[in-house]
């Protein structure tokens, strides 16, 4: 077999970027990695594999890390590498899928040999600052997504308005009241009361037939799809405890928006004497 001399540098620089890494620096980068991970929404197994993937390729071979849903566990020493533990704590927050595909694919770059340890560390920098979908991004495809899951779910063209319309409204009142200034739980049961008002006002007004899959569409922006989602894949994993925080979180949503869609039917029809359906 032939190799050409590039090859061989690549291999040789590979081996002694590897031999060189500090241990405590490979756990700071494998921390921050699956901290990334994690508090935007990854799986547990996800963070555990991507964290395994860059303290092998550096050369720790005793790295250990323990996942939950809001913390990691990490420890690495033995006879032949010094001695590090760290623990992480990672508030349960939103949802960002582009830092999770992108800290998944610079695990894989790593051990292509693409990066040194210097380089590692300004690219999950890069990611961890890479900016969300703006605020007119996230209302509009509340909108959208309101309006679309209203006729999927049945409802025709003007139903799917009043959601279109519901759904807006909504996700305004989640970025700019609801997000900064209430909890999670009053959150969503306003949230849900406040979608329901809306579609109960314009449908008596006469606008939309379905009331019903109106306030379905409406309501959907608020469901924690991807959380539930993980939930039922760390458990599937056998990751029971991650699972059942993450799944007793989304359960605790569902029941908050239920809760204020109830509010809604029970006030708005309460004074309009008991007759909407």
């Amino acid at each position: 077999v032939i190799m050409s001399t590039s090859g061989q540098k690549r291999i040789e620089s590979t081996i002694d970027t590897a031999i060189d890494c500090d241990e405590d620096e490979v756990m700071e980068l494998a921390m921050q990695a699956g901290e990334l991970l994690l508090e935007n929404g990854a799986e547990i197994f996800r963070v555990e594999e991507t964290m395994d993937r860059i303290c092998n390729y550096y050369g720790v071979r005793s790295g250990n890390a323990f996942v939950l849903s809001n913390g990691i566990f990490t420890t690495v020493g033995d006879r032949n590498e010094s001695f590090f533990a760290k623990v992480e704590h990672i508030p349960v927050s939103g949802t960002h899928l582009d830092r999770v595909a992108a800290v998944n694919q610079l695990s894989r770059e790593i051990e292509e040999g693409r990066y040194t340890i210097g380089q590692v560390s300004g690219r999950l920098d890069d990611i961890k600052r890479m900016p969300g979908k703006t605020k007119h991004m996230q209302v509009l495809a509340s909108g959208c997504g309101s309006a679309a899951f209203c006729y999927l779910f049945g409802g025709n063209a003007s139903d799917s308005a009043v959601a279109f319309t519901a759904g807006i409204l909504l996700y305004l009142y989640v970025l700019y009241i609801s997000g900064p200034h209430l909890s999670k739980i009053v959150g969503n049961i306003s949230g849900g009361a406040l979608v329901t008002a809306i579609c109960i006002l314009l449908f008596t007004a006469g606008i939309g037939d379905h009331l019903n899959f109106m306030v379905i569409g409406s309501i959907m922006p608020l469901i924690p799809g991807v959380p539930f989602t993980n939930s039922i894949r760390d458990i599937a994993d056998g990751d029971y405890i991650s699972g059942s925080v993450r799944m007793l979180d989304a359960l605790l949503v569902f029941f908050c928006i239920a809760i204020g869609v109830g509010i809604g039917f029970s006030l708005i029809g309460g004074m309009m004497g008991g007759m909407l359906l």
